[in-house]
C-alpha cells in the first residue's frame, strides 16, 4: 500500500497520494472509501480485488468496464452458471485479466456469494458484521503507512475462505473494506475524508 501524502490537483484539491492519473482520481473522488450497501457492487469488487492480486489497481480500473460487459455486470447468479465454453471464451479475452484460476474463482465465489444471500438475506447483512454495523473510521495524516491488513480483515479472510470463496486473503480483505467504506482510510488532509465519514 502506497504512503499517504498531499497532492495538490490544478484545482488545488487535497487528496490521497496514490490518485495519481485520471481513472484513479475518478475512482478515488467518487467510490472509494464510500460506504456500499448494494450486493452487486460488493460482488463486483469482490471479483475485482481477487483479479487484481499481484497486479496494480489501475491495471484494473483499465479492464473495469470491459469486466463488467463480459461478467455479465457481475450478476452473480447469471455468473454461477458459468461453464468450461464460457471459461474458454473468457480465457481469449484481451480486456480482462486472463488467468484461469482468478476465472474460475470468479465463477466459485458467485457460488458461494448466493449460499451467503441465502442465510443472510444479503450479503450486506453479512459482511458488515465484520466492522460492527457500521464504518471504521481512521485517522491517518499524510505520509503514514496504511496496514496492509488488519484482525477485522483477518476474520473476515478466514471466514470468507471457510463458506469457500477464493482470492479472499486478509490484505484482498482489508482492500475490499477500504473499496466499499468498511473503513475510511482517507488522510485526513483529503477532501474526501469527511465526506465519506
Amino acid at each position: 500500500m502506497p504512503r499517504l501524502s498531499k497532492n495538490m490537483s490544478k484545482a488545488n484539491v487535497v487528496r490521497c497520494r496514490w490518485a495519481q492519473n485520471p481513472s484513479a482520481i475518478a475512482y478515488h473522488d467518487m467510490e472509494w472509501g464510500t460506504p456500499v450497501h448494494d450486493d452487486r457492487t460488493f460482488f463486483e469488487f469482490l471479483i475485482l480485488e481477487g483479479a487484481q492480486a499481484g497486479l496494480s489497481w489501475d491495471t484494473i480500473l483499465q479492464k473495469r468496464a470491459n469486466y463488467r460487459k463480459v461478467f455479465n455486470n457481475f450478476d452473480a447468479k447469471k455468473i454461477s452458471k458459468y461453464d468450461s465454453k464460457k471459461v474458454k471464451t473468457l480465457l481469449q479475452n484481451a480486456g480482462i485479466i486472463r488467468n484461469k484460476l482468478k476465472i474460475d474463482s470468479a465463477i466459485q465465489n458467485a457460488r458461494a456469494f448466493l449460499v451467503v444471500q441465502k442465510e443472510f438475506d444479503t450479503f450486506d447483512k453479512y459482511i458488515w458484521q465484520f466492522v460492527g454495523g457500521k464504518p471504521k473510521i481512521n485517522k491517518w495524516k499524510a505520509g503514514e503507512r496504511i496496514p496492509a491488513s488488519t484482525p477485522e480483515s483477518d476474520a473476515m479472510s478466514k471466514d470468507l475462505k471457510k463458506r469457500g470463496f477464493n482470492f479472499v486473503g486478509s490484505t484482498i480483505c482489508y482492500a475490499f473494506m477500504q473499496a466499499t467504506g468498511m473503513v475510511n482510510d482517507h488522510a485526513v488532509e483529503c477532501f474526501r475524508y469527511k465526506k465519506v465519514a
